[in-house]
């Protein structure tokens, strides 16, 4: 099985990985998941995911309340998360203690980014709309993968990458753009009505990524795969929501800035 999302894909490119046996047939799926739970020790399991994930989630919260109370630990969390960040992805085997270490920094990140855009745009209470955004855009997406109206298809997995790298090469502009001066808008060319515009996209766009979550999730759990990578599946949708939050906070700030 591979991996359509990009972030998670790297952990089961070896030819040596454990997802190139053969998957389970249905009715082996269906003997195994109506036996004993000796049966079904050591596959991923919806539960793993959910519990593994609130266990990482309550580490991010615990680094945004740090980051929140310190904002001057912003480029500590955003380095050291962005370092560790690359480390999970292109480690071949999924460490607990890595993608903990990761949501803790990427928590502090967090943290002390939406302390500096409250502090920006006082009396809009941006944090608590960009939190319920987040959440409204998972449970969105999480309806729309479920209910079978969007399904992930080998050429809506090919659209989403080229979207991806689309903005990939705009940000990376947009940035050079900014630190050249080009530009003297606190988020470069992402202002006025173009900025609302470009922020909409990327929030589609996470959402889109999402479904790819959700879709590793399920064939993961359907083909019976390691529960380790339960892991691996939670780091994917952490990224994922990080990148969300941080998109849904700026559209916030340039919509209230106007």
């Amino acid at each position: 099985m591979q991996s359509h999302n990009p972030v998670l894909s790297r952990a089961f490119s070896s030819p040596t990985s454990t997802y190139q046996t053969p998957p389970p047939s249905a009715e082996q799926l269906e003997q195994m998941y109506q036996g004993p739970p000796a049966a079904r020790a050591g596959r991923m399991t919806y539960d793993e995911v959910v519990t593994k994930g609130g266990i990482t989630f309550a580490v991010l919260l615990a680094g945004a309340v740090l980051g929140w109370q310190v904002p001057g630990l912003f480029w500590i969390g955003f380095i050291v998360g962005m370092v560790l960040a690359f480390v999970n992805i292109f480690k071949r085997e999924p460490s607990p203690a890595l993608i903990l270490a990761y949501a803790g920094f990427e928590g502090i990140f967090l943290g002390a980014i939406s302390k500096t855009v409250e502090n920006l745009v006082p009396q809009a209470n941006i944090v608590p709309q960009a939190v319920i955004g987040t959440m409204g855009v998972f449970a969105v997406s999480l309806w729309l993968y479920k209910s079978g109206r969007v399904r992930v298809t080998p050429k809506f997995q090919r659209t989403v990458l080229m979207a991806l790298g689309g903005y990939l090469v705009f940000v990376i502009f947009n940035l050079v753009a900014q630190l050249a001066g080009w530009s003297d808008g606190a988020f470069g060319f992402r202002s006025g009505t173009l900025g609302i515009v470009i922020g909409l996209f990327a929030i589609a766009l996470a959402a889109f990524v999402l479904m790819l979550d959700f879709d590793f999730i399920d064939k993961g759990v359907q083909q019976g795969i390691p529960a380790k990578y339960a892991w691996t599946a939670v780091f994917g949708l952490t990224v994922t929501l990080v990148w969300l939050y941080i998109e849904m906070l700026r559209l916030l700030a340039i919509i209230q800035g106007e």
